[in-house]
């Protein structure tokens, strides 16, 4: 009996989704921003294996002459311009820039800065998709003086 169900659950599944016709969706527009397998620099994209999924969605706004500071992510981080242009160097001294209508796929577990070069506010949506218990953002540790 529960064989049967199940099968009279999908079937009725299946013709139910075929009754959405695409003249429901006729006034849907799609752009397509990126499609990489690798971050602006070069790196490979990876995902978490992880049994506690979590996803944040931020709004980031960086003033003119802002930043984020030297950190690192160890999720993977992916990234929309609203306004503005976003500028990311990393420690060897490249620079990637972001503008407004673009993504950004960040570098994973790379000390890189965020930075505002510009005369107007920087604002991103941010999504990281990491794990529960999982830090988002790594700031980079402050030097410590060498001792004599």
């Amino acid at each position: 009996m529960k064989v049967w169900w199940s099968l009279v659950c999908g079937v009725l599944a299946l013709a139910l989704a075929g009754a959405a016709t695409a003249d429901e969706y006729r006034n849907v527009e799609v752009k397509k921003l990126v499609t990489s397998s690798t971050a602006s620099n070069g790196q490979p994209l990876a995902y978490l294996q992880t049994d506690k999924p979590e996803v944040s969605a931020l709004i980031v706004t960086i003033p003119p002459g802002g930043e984020t500071g030297w950190h690192q992510h160890p999720v993977p981080v992916y990234a929309y311009v609203l306004e503005g242009e976003l500028t990311v160097q990393m420690k060897d001294g490249a620079k990637y820039s972001f503008k407004q209508g673009e993504a950004v796929l960040e570098v994973m577990n790379t000390l890189h800065n965020g930075f505002n070069a510009g005369g107007k506010k920087v604002a991103l949506v941010v999504f990281y998709t990491g794990a529960v218990g999982v830090p988002n953002v790594v700031k980079e540790p402050p030097s410590v003086p060498a001792s004599h």
